[in-house]
C-alpha cells in the first residue's frame, strides 16, 4: 500500500449505559447525522425489549449483546479471478468486520420490517435475533451456507 494505514478512532462511550460499542451501533443508526435521534430510538427499542422480555432474567442490554453476537458471521465469500473464471472463495471475517456486518445487518433488516415507528422494528429484531431468527440471521445463515457450498475453492485464499 502506498498510503499509511489511517489511526483508529476512539469512540466515546454513550451517555446512558457507558459502553462504546452503544455508540458505534447508534452511529450506524444514525441518518443524515442526527445523532440524538438515533440515541433516542435505540435507548426506546432497548426499553421495548425489556418490557417485552420481562420474564428473562437478563438485562435488555445483555439481549442486545447476545442478538449481536447470534448475527455475527464467521466466514464470507469473495469473488476471486482465477485463470479467466471468478470463484466464490469463502474467507473468514476479520474481528472488526464481524462487528460492522452484525451491526448493519440487524438495521438494515430492522428497516425493512413493519412496524410504526424504527423504535418498535429494531426491538422486534433484536427480540428475534435474540431468539435466532429474523431477517439479519437468516443473512449469517446464508452466508455460511455460500460458504460452505464453495469450500472447494478454499484453497484459492489470498
Amino acid at each position: 500500500m502506498r498510503k499509511s494505514k489511517p489511526k483508529k478512532r476512539i469512540l466515546l462511550p454513550d451517555p446512558k449505559f457507558h459502553d462504546a460499542e452503544v455508540t458505534r451501533f447508534v452511529n450506524n443508526l444514525m441518518l443524515q447525522g442526527k445523532k440524538s435521534i438515533a440515541y433516542s430510538i435505540f435507548y426506546d427499542a432497548i426499553d421495548m425489549v425489556g418490557e417485552k422480555m420481562k420474564d428473562s432474567d437478563k438485562a435488555p442490554l445483555d439481549i442486545w449483546r447476545k442478538a449481536l453476537e447470534n448475527v455475527t458471521p464467521q466466514v464470507e465469500v469473495k469473488s476471486r479471478r482465477v485463470g479467466g473464471a471468478n470463484f466464490q472463495v469463502p474467507t473468514e471475517v476479520r474481528p472488526e468486520r464481524k462487528v460492522s456486518l452484525s451491526m448493519k445487518n440487524m438495521i438494515l433488516y430492522a428497516r425493512k420490517r413493519s412496524g410504526h415507528s424504527m423504535s418498535e422494528k429494531l426491538a422486534a429484531e433484536i427480540i428475534a435475533a435474540y431468539n435466532n431468527e429474523g431477517g439479519a440471521f437468516k443473512r449469517k445463515e446464508d452466508m455460511h451456507k455460500m460458504a460452505e457450498a464453495n469450500k472447494a475453492f478454499a484453497h484459492f485464499r489470498f
